[in-house]
């Protein structure tokens, strides 16, 4: 484990403390659309990855461990005792790892868009993907993955959210953004979810290729308290296309566990 970075970060709104962490290649940016829906509620603090956005770039490659290290030091940081965190894709990897780690900081979790329990088959194909980045580029596989990320009627409806989101990718350090994607390729949490004690929601999109409802029923079986949320068309990038259907679950997630792990508020 290398020596955690300091994140760059943001917080918003008033009330319980709430962790959102992004995925690969995108930014604390990713959750502006959610912050707006649940900082009446919470304070909201949204941060980017190391490597990503504002935050210091050291030398790749990286490893879960390390994404957890920048985490605890970001919450130290804040002089936050416990909070809830919720993460999407690699992030929805990166908060079970935190709180598996540092379970007494840990009120809820929140599981988007993420894997676990991939065949042989699903694991071959998302190690691929990084495979052939290495090989081509990152450019010549991007198209593949906008489609992956979007759906249509969206790409159509809005391009210009689905630019900003690979102009993103661009800006990238080519080697960071391999780098954590390769540990989305190679993180499996089958193994050790059941560990995992606190209430969580897990939540995907109906037409996520990756992510997808049959993966995302079996992370809900492995966690011992959870609750198993399908966003019906959406695809990957569930955050961007559809912030509030995203939100308006999560809210009364918490809302339903508010004599467990702290008062959200109303």
């Amino acid at each position: 484990m290398s020596s955690p970075i300091q994140s760059s970060f943001s917080v918003e709104g008033s009330g319980p403390p709430l962790f959102l962490i992004h995925g690969i290649g995108a930014s604390r940016h990713s959750w502006d659309g959610f912050v707006a829906c649940l900082k009446p509620h919470f304070l909201c603090i949204s941060y980017d990855l190391r490597g990503h956005g504002k935050s210091p770039v050291p030398a790749p490659p990286y490893r879960l461990d390390d994404l957890v290290g920048d985490l605890e030091l970001l919450r130290a940081e804040l002089g936050i005792t416990k909070a809830h965190f919720a993460g999407h894709s690699l992030g929805g990897m990166i908060g079970p790892a935190y709180a598996r780690a540092y379970p007494d900081r840990v009120w809820s979790l929140g599981l988007f868009s993420t894997a676990a329990f991939r065949t042989t088959e699903d694991s071959a194909k998302v190690r691929g993907v990084v495979a052939a980045m290495r090989e081509k580029g990152i450019a010549p596989v991007l198209g593949s993955l906008k489609e992956r990320w979007f759906t249509p009627e969206f790409a159509l409806r809005c391009p210009e959210v689905v630019e900003r989101r690979m102009q993103q990718v661009h800006s990238t350090d080519r080697e960071v953004f391999l780098s954590v994607f390769d540990i989305y390729a190679n993180t499996e949490m089958s193994s050790w979810l059941h560990e995992i004690r606190h209430p969580s929601l897990v939540l995907t999109g109906e037409n996520d290729g990756g992510c997808n409802p049959r993966l995302n029923a079996q992370i809900a079986a492995a966690l011992p308290d959870s609750r198993l949320v399908i966003l019906p068309n959406l695809r990957h990038a569930i955050l961007l296309e559809d912030a509030p259907r995203v939100a308006e679950p999560a809210l009364a997630f918490l809302k339903d566990h508010a004599q467990q792990y702290g008062n959200p508020g109303a």
